[in-house]
């Protein structure tokens, strides 16, 4: 029996291991006129350093090879550009910054023998183009030449004065057609976002500049999936259909991030899925308030706080009322299955990044990357500025990988911390959330005049300036590695045993004999406390006589 389109496409979504999320807001919406995107890689298994590729020449026969992003499997090779741009992480030296999360759609338009996956489009547009707009040129034209072979993918193409998304899937290994695509620019002042469900939809209504590839419609039109109007082709209800867990598991997080800007109580049948007829989100809103790096960093730590979403209200938050749950999204229970929610704040991120693009600046010191390897509510999030040619030990740490420790890596240590406080999450995590705080609260202080006296640098040697700013990046970095292991060691020691030991200014005290001091035992929530007399009755009660 053929299944059907939505069948196969909730089958590919349950598939995914990647399972990101962008958010956007336009240089009109932020506080001091930055444009800033944001990024969690997530999947389970993932580990990853920030990557850096230099800027370089190269001869006109040089050869490229293309590694696939997830597999590390060969794909052939493609001429190389004769200049590339220096890259460091998803942004490089020309403030351009590139993100990604991945759809799927229709299964059968992943074209196997294309050339380019998505990942590795990712990097080649970063290292060939100078704005957003090239950016898009570059990608298209690479996929439209040698083929795309991953599914279908919404990018996040930004640089200090636009915001694009770009999504793109394969022609199904089509001899003439390798690629559809649209592009559309986010218009200034607006927030935009994406994470896992394509968000485009009947572009033709959209006030802003649009871009498509020449079959974007008319592929469509060959395999008898759309026999309307131009004007009413609706890219992701042809190629991506959303279905439930395209609403609750993704564009729920997208929900999400708008509340924090706008009421979004109109569009809350859509987030939950289950409404047929729900109306569609917007693909952009006007926010009630600017935003700042700050607050793009509170929201990817978001897990759906105060919403009809959130994760404090049933037995699965545990005694210690976690945010989290375990994967896989769906379970089952006497033949009927059930699912958990997937909030921005997830433990699987392998990295995580709010990108800081600043037109006012010289192009090698306006833009950082504001960067974590874990997940985003449980690391501090470290400036990177789009500069950098070298990187600290921590976040390229030889030996280090996915089945390898290394206290000298960022990703280990800051899992070796987020994995004790995961399960005895509000128990611990204010003493994370202290340390995280107080650090990034020691960047944002200094960032005016370690700026100040870059731009004092760059007025006489461009050279110094990019240079005192990496010291500066591999500085922070290895003093954020530094405090999350006495983070690491602190919440053993005040933790240990689920009890927790008393200290004054900042020391554990010690009875007049040298001893420890009594501990406090904390014991169950009162939530607990009710669930577990609900559920048992008087089987622990204790005897009155």
């Amino acid at each position: 029996m053929k299944k059907s389109f939505a069948t196969l496409a909730m089958l590919f979504m349950m598939s995914y291991t990647y399972a990101c999320t962008n958010f956007i807001a336009t240089k009109g919406a932020t506080k001091d006129g930055s444009v800033l995107v944001t990024y969690n890689a997530d999947d389970y298994g993932l580990f990853t350093n920030l990557c850096h590729y230099p800027a370089g020449f190269h001869d006109k026969d040089a050869r490229r090879e293309i590694i696939d992003y997830d597999t590390h499997e060969s794909h052939g090779y493609i001429p190389e550009a004769q200049v590339t741009y220096n890259v460091i992480g998803n942004i490089n030296e020309y403030q351009v910054s590139i993100g990604e999360t991945t759809y799927g759609g229709r299964e059968e338009m992943v074209d196997k023998n294309g050339i380019i996956d998505y990942g590795s489009l990712m990097y080649l547009g970063l290292q060939r183009s100078k704005t957003a707009r090239e950016a898009i040129k570059v990608m298209t034209t690479l996929a439209e030449t040698y083929g795309y072979n991953s599914e279908g993918e919404t990018f996040t193409i930004a640089d200090p004065n636009e915001v694009w998304l770009l999504e793109m899937q394969g022609c199904g290994g089509d001899k003439k057609q390798k690629v559809v695509w649209v592009a559309v620019r986010i218009p200034d002042g607006m927030i935009s976002a994406h994470a896992n469900q394509s968000r485009i939809g009947q572009f033709s209504t959209y006030p802003t500049e649009v871009i498509t590839s020449k079959n974007c419609i008319s592929f469509a039109r060959s395999k008898g999936w759309f026999t309307g109007k131009d004007k009413d082709f609706n890219w992701k209800m042809v190629y991506a259909k959303p279905n439930f867990g395209g609403r609750r598991w993704c564009d729920a997080r997208v929900w999400s991030y708008f509340n924090h800007f706008k009421d979004m109580s109109h569009w809350l049948p859509w987030a939950l899925g289950k409404d047929a007829n729900a109306e569609d989100m917007p693909l952009w809103i006007a926010p009630d308030k600017k935003l700042d790096v700050a607050i793009m960093e509170a929201c990817m730590r978001d897990h759906y706080e105060g919403t009809p979403l959130a994760l404090d209200n049933d037995v699965a938050q545990g005694n210690w009322d976690c945010p989290y749950r375990p994967t896989p999204l769906q379970y089952e229970v006497d033949g009927k299955k059930y699912f958990n929610e997937r909030p921005t704040s997830t433990q699987q991120t392998g990295f995580s990044y709010v990108a800081q693009l600043r037109s006012w600046l010289p192009r090698e010191l306006g833009g950082i990357l504001w960067f974590g390897n874990d997940d985003g509510n449980m690391i501090a999030y470290v400036p990177i500025y789009c500069s950098n040619t070298e990187r600290a030990e921590c976040f390229n740490t030889p030996g280090a990988d996915a089945v390898t420790f290394s206290d000298k890596n960022a990703f280990w240590v800051c899992n070796w911390v987020s994995n004790m406080v995961y399960p005895r999450y509000s128990q611990l995590f204010p003493s994370l959330k202290a340390v995280r705080d107080s650090l990034e609260n020691a960047y944002f202080a200094a960032q005016p005049e370690v700026e100040a006296k870059a731009l004092s640098l760059y007025k006489t040697d461009k050279s110094a300036a990019v240079k005192y700013l990496n010291d500066y990046s591999i500085q922070k970095s290895n003093e954020m590695l530094a405090r999350w292991k006495q983070l690491a060691i602190y919440l053993i020691v005040k933790y240990n045993d689920m009890a927790v030991k008393p200290e004054k200014d900042g020391k554990f005290l010690k009875t007049p004999t040298g001893l420890g001091e009594r501990v406090a035992r904390p014991g169950y929530s009162d939530y607990m406390k009710h669930e577990i007399v609900k559920q048992t009755g008087d089987k622990y009660a204790v005897p009155t006589k």
